[in-house]
């Protein structure tokens, strides 16, 4: 029997009603089946509904979708180099170049790099490329220095440079840590060895009638570096000194340019004085505050004195590490270089947190004033830091820079190998090339 559903509906609704004709009140048997198939459709349901859940997908908001980026190049292993240790790798010479503070040109007709370097009887090396290899060709002198002071078979910190056909190398003699030094030149018709003539002092301080000029009283002659100003062309031809020679016939229409001497190392820092046409005498013409130039200092005692400091072997205020600067051009700016901070003969014990480190000025002259990115007078301890000890570098110093290259100005120093040893003749030659950023050099 088949449920009669719209008597059900009316008994449901309204079970009171018996008045009406068509109403029947549903037999027992008729309710259990009913209620049996409502139970059996609330179970489908529910299982349906179970289903329904289980497989219909999740959806889970997503963000709004963003507009493709550009695909951007994998950082350079020099890039994720600088960003570990601030400074890019250096360029090392293979096999490695032994040298300390290095003196670098390049003779054009040959297509040959010489490097210069502190020695006996000053040590020169020559290459194809600045990476190497680079061979031992010989010395610039025969015999120990014809100067006065210090120590004459070893000459210190070597500059040179090619000047009106001729080449120079200017030089120092002292001892490690005494002010009582002396600075010479020697020169040659060729860079190699073989026809040097060594001239003598152009600067003595210390002891001696020499060493009480100013301000060769209070500097110390060693560091010598010489930069020459062919933009300079108001200098006419001063008086010349005994011995010295003059211009030949057709030498007038020559550019002769202004060369300047930048020297001193520690004590009062780094000083300056002109030179004459021919590089060999100090130009002495005119008012001393204007020819003499005080370029850089280190105010502040970063180290005590020693003991046996006297002022002529060890400054009695204590150290003041500023020294081996060097003069270059990259227009309109003249930028002086100088290393800062200890530079040799380390106690692998206790090395100075980063040793020494490279730093530089600008200004429009090549006799100062120098100031660093925040106008910072290098006399009163500015200077911009530009390289420093990096992965295995460590105390890079007595720099140069090598201006007129294809690949642009390269930046070169002696460096000690951490993974090496930290001793003096461990010193190798190391170089980058540099960009410029509005007005500063940056090594890349």
């Amino acid at each position: 029997m088949t449920p009669n559903w719209s008597q059900l509906w009316t008994f449901i609704t309204n079970p009171k009603d018996t008045t009406s004709t068509n109403s029947i009140s549903p037999s027992p048997s008729t309710l259990r089946r009913i209620i049996r198939s409502l139970s059996l459709l609330t179970f489908f349901s529910i299982l349906l509904y179970a289903l329904y859940i289980h497989f219909q997908p999740s959806t889970i908001p997503q963000p709004p979708e963003l507009p493709e980026s550009p695909d951007l190049p994998p950082p350079s292993p020099e890039d994720t180099y600088k960003s570990i240790y601030g400074y890019p790798p250096t360029n090392p010479t293979i096999p490695p170049l032994h040298i300390h503070d290095p003196s670098i040109l390049y003779d054009l007709p040959t297509n040959t790099y010489y490097a210069y370097g502190s020695g006996p009887h000053i040590p020169i090396h020559s290459a194809p490329t600045l990476q190497g290899p680079w061979t031992k060709a010989g010395t610039v002198l025969d015999a120990d220095s014809i100067l006065p002071k210090g120590d004459r078979k070893a000459p210190w910190a070597p500059t040179a440079l090619l000047h009106d056909g001729t080449f120079y190398v200017f030089y120092a003699t002292s001892h490690s840590g005494c002010r009582d030094s002396a600075i010479g030149v020697a020169t040659s018709s060729t860079p190699g060895p073989g026809d040097w003539v060594d001239h003598g002092a152009i600067a003595i301080s210390g002891r001696g009638e020499r060493g009480k000029e100013f301000p060769f009283d209070r500097a110390n002659a060693i560091d010598v570096s010489v930069v020459v100003d062919y933009t300079d062309t108001t200098q006419s031809q001063p008086q010349l000194s005994e011995g010295e020679p003059s211009l030949k016939e057709g030498d007038e229409n020559k550019p002769k340019g202004k060369g300047y001497m930048t020297f001193g190392s520690f004590w009062t820092g780094i000083w300056q004085v002109p030179l004459k046409p021919n590089l060999l005498h100090m130009d002495k013409q005119g008012n001393e505050e204007e020819r003499v130039k005080h370029l850089a200092h280190e105010p502040t005692a970063i180290h005590p004195p020693t003991k046996k400091a006297d002022g002529l072997c060890g400054d009695t205020t204590g150290m003041h590490p500023v020294e081996g600067a060097f003069i270059s051009y990259h227009e309109p700016w003249w930028y002086l270089w100088f290393s800062w901070g200890k530079c040799c003969h380390f106690d692998p014990e206790k090395l100075p947190k980063a040793g020494m480190d490279i730093r530089v000025g600008r200004s429009p002259s090549p006799q100062g004033p120098f100031v660093d990115k925040q106008g910072k007078d290098l006399v009163d301890g500015g200077g911009e830091i530009v390289y420093g000890s990096n992965g295995d570098v460590y105390a890079p110093g007595g720099q140069g820079v090598l201006s007129g290259e294809v690949e642009g100005d390269v930046l070169y120093y002696h460096y000690l190998n951490k993974s090496v040893g930290y001793e003096f003749k461990e010193a190798r030659l190391g170089y980058n090339y540099l960009t410029y950023v509005d007005g500063w050099p940056v090594p890349l």
